[in-house]
């Protein structure tokens, strides 16, 4: 039977490696405001290629905006709990938590 895999890095691992993974995480929460724009513009693309083909001009637009709302207000708390959770994870690392 394998061992199952560590879930904590070790506190030895190169400063450069440490370096890239903050710079990773940085990148990571850069982006979610991107991630919310994408999201609101292809429910918004989406529903007004609906609402073309279907006659129902401007309420599946509407629908699908409020569709991409939701999903990018979602990314963005899954982003935040994935910042906190290497914060978390980098404070253990380091020995401040």
């Amino acid at each position: 039977m394998e061992k199952p895999h560590p879930t904590d890095v070790p506190a030895n691992i190169h400063p450069a490696a440490r370096t890239s993974k903050r710079a990773y995480n940085a990148l990571s929460a850069s982006s979610v405001g991107l991630e919310l724009g994408i999201a609101v513009i292809v429910g918004v693309l989406g529903g007004m290629w609906l609402d073309s083909h279907l006659g129902t001009t401007p309420w599946l637009m509407l629908l699908f905006l409020v569709f991409g709302l939701v999903a990018g207000f979602r990314n963005v708390l899954r982003a935040v709990a994935r910042a906190e959770r290497a914060a978390e994870l980098e404070d253990k690392e380091s020995g401040r938590g």
